[in-house]
Order: C-alpha cells, then sequence, then structure tokens
C-alpha cells in the first residue's frame, strides 16, 4: 500500500511538473509573440515645446508601453493648443495633448467638429497668477493696484474675469501689462511688472531658475481660489476613436502606466525627458515634473477616483467660468467635451 501511495504522489508531481512547464512555454511564446505584434503608426501633437509636464509619454514610449500596445508613436510640436486641435479635428494627428479648457471654446463654436477628451493628466489647472513679495502681493486681493503682465493668447489670463468675479477683486483697479511670452518672466525679475499671469510649473520654476529667491515668489494658483478648471487632456480623433476604439484604450493605457512610472521614479522620468530636449536642464526639468505631479496630477481627487476622468458636476462648473469671458455659439455639454469610454477600470486608474 506504501509503495502504491508512493507511485501515485510521484506521478502527480511528475503531471504537476509537466503543466508548470507547458504554462511558462506558452507564457513565453505569447510573450515572443507580443514582441512580434504588428506597430500600427500614430501621430501624437503636443501644443507646445516639450518639457517634464508631458513627462507620462516620454516615459511611456522610451519604456515600450506604447510598443506593447501595439503603436508606434511619433510626436510632433504645435505652436498651441488651437493648433494642436486644429490637427486632430482635421485627422492630421490621431491624438494631442491640449488644455481642457481651450477644447470647450473650440467645441463652444457653431460646427465645431466633434473632438473629445478621453483622458485628463492635470486634474487642476496650472494657472496661477505669480508674483513678487517683495512688491507687495502675498495673497490674490493684493493684485488690486498693481501690474499684472500677461502674453497674448495666454490661456490662464482668459480665466482671470471668472476668478476676478469670485474672490471679489476690482478689475478696474489693476494695470494689466500686455508684453510676449519670451519676456514675461524677466520683466517680472527685473521688476518691471508686480506679476504674470502664466503656469505655475513654467513661470514659478523659471524665475528660480533666473535667481528669484524662492522666498520672493508668491504663487497664486488658480485652484487655491476656487478655480474649477482642468488642466492638460489627451483628445482623439473621433473618426479614428469610431474605427479603432481598441488603439485609443491601449493608447490610454500606456499613458497611465507613463504617469505611474514617472510619479514613481521621477528622478528617471526626468532623465528621459531631457534626452529628448535641446539644452534642457536636469535639476530645472526634474523640479518641474515634481510640481506637477504634486499640484496638478496627484490631486486628492484622483486619489479618491482615479486618474483620467472627470466629475461631470466639476466640468459643468468650470465651462460656466469659461463663459465669463467667452461667448459661446452653443454651449458645449459635459458629454460634449469628455467620453470616459476607453478609460479601463478604476482599480487600473488608481495611483499608488
Amino acid at each position: 500500500m506504501r509503495s502504491a501511495r508512493h507511485h501515485t504522489v510521484r506521478c502527480i508531481l511528475a503531471l504537476l511538473t509537466g503543466l508548470a512547464s507547458l504554462a511558462c512555454f506558452a507564457a513565453q511564446q505569447g510573450r515572443a509573440q507580443g514582441e512580434a505584434r504588428p506597430q500600427f503608426a500614430i501621430r501624437f501633437s503636443l501644443d507646445r515645446p516639450l518639457n517634464a509636464g508631458a513627462a507620462p509619454f516620454v516615459v511611456a514610449s522610451s519604456r515600450g508601453l506604447f510598443g506593447a500596445e501595439g503603436l508606434a508613436v511619433a510626436t510632433d510640436i504645435a505652436a498651441n493648443s488651437p493648433e494642436a486641435i486644429a490637427a486632430v479635428a482635421s485627422g492630421a494627428s490621431e491624438f494631442a495633448l491640449v488644455d481642457l479648457n481651450e477644447l470647450i471654446r473650440f467645441r463652444g463654436k457653431a460646427g465645431a467638429p466633434p473632438v473629445k477628451a478621453v483622458f485628463v493628466l492635470f486634474n487642476q489647472s496650472p494657472y496661477a497668477i505669480v508674483a513678487r513679495r517683495s512688491r507687495g502681493i502675498r495673497a490674490l486681493a493684493d493684485i488690486e493696484g498693481k501690474t499684472l503682465g500677461f502674453a497674448d493668447g495666454d490661456l490662464s489670463f482668459r480665466l482671470w474675469p471668472a476668478l476676478a468675479k469670485a474672490n471679489g477683486i476690482r478689475v478696474a483697479s489693476v494695470k494689466f501689462n500686455k508684453i510676449s511670452a519670451a519676456v514675461r518672466e524677466p520683466m517680472l525679475s527685473a521688476g518691471q511688472v508686480d506679476a504674470v499671469a502664466g503656469f505655475s510649473y513654467l513661470s514659478a520654476v523659471n524665475l528660480r531658475d533666473r535667481g528669484v529667491p524662492a522666498d520672493d515668489l508668491a504663487v497664486l494658483r488658480y485652484a487655491d481660489y476656487g478655480c474649477e478648471a482642468y488642466g492638460f487632456a489627451v483628445i482623439v480623433n473621433p473618426a479614428f476613436a469610431s474605427s479603432r476604439p481598441e488603439a485609443v484604450k491601449g493608447f490610454v493605457r500606456a499613458v497611465i502606466g507613463g504617469t505611474q512610472l514617472a510619479i514613481n521614479q521621477p528622478e528617471r522620468a526626468a532623465d528621459e525627458v531631457v534626452s529628448q530636449m535641446d539644452g534642457g536642464s536636469r535639476d530645472l526639468e526634474l523640479e518641474r515634473l515634481r510640481a506637477v505631479i504634486s499640484d496638478n496630477i496627484l490631486t486628492g481627487e484622483v486619489r479618491r477616483n482615479g486618474i483620467g476622468g472627470i466629475d461631470p458636476a466639476r466640468l459643468e462648473r468650470s465651462i460656466d467660468e469659461i463663459g465669463e469671458d467667452f461667448k459661446f455659439e452653443k454651449r458645449p455639454s459635459p458629454a460634449d467635451i469628455f467620453d470616459d469610454s476607453f478609460l479601463p477600470p478604476l482599480d487600473s486608474r488608481l495611483i499608488n
């Protein structure tokens, strides 16, 4: 009996070993097939020159996340969000990273193509008033009686009327100085203006790099003063989304993976970004990336609800804010702006 039992046990172990080997072989074969997976060419547009704010896309590309989804992604640089949106609307690009508020303005025009966002990267907009404390500005109310510099077409300045109204700022008391984006930070550092409108992770970091002491900078983020706006989001060409929904889902999955890696390994992510820039500073881009992660990407809402989606009620309120400075020919609804059908399940979007 003992001998028979031992023989039976040996047979079972042999069978299990064989099954394990077969499973291992099948997995290896699957990986090999995955590596040989045909790559579908994708054109992706950024709305500005590369900086650490786009680290998730750089990481997704350099570490093979797009390739694992069967996507060969080529990136180009548009002049601004309107140009990037136009490229997606025309089909010149399948995807673009743009300011969601600019997409709202685009969709608010009669006859606008039905371009939608499918993934929100910046849960809070980077809009900010960046000021010098030494010029008497420590809070938003202190902007009254001061000179505010803004660049032509600056997206943050377009939401200034709503921000001022919500915070009881007397707009007539503020002097506005229209300047070019190239001299925005130099003019503030030289004291030619008291504050500038811009992006917190760009203007503030650039000013510190120009030698303005960190304790002399007041970064008045719109989000801290009640602004509901979302920030950068991935948009997709509607015809492409309809014909290749799995490619859209794969692109989004890769971006989520790249975002997770950039959050967990910011130093390496900054290195990868700088390697693709002309004359980029590793220290500067690392500081920029850390600011983006803490202020714009990894917000309380994202920690609770996962990355990539929107709160329809909040988006509705942000559309109202845009209406303070923009006359809609056809007011868009949240469903006109965002499509959540390409997002993976919540457990795949929770950021650790």
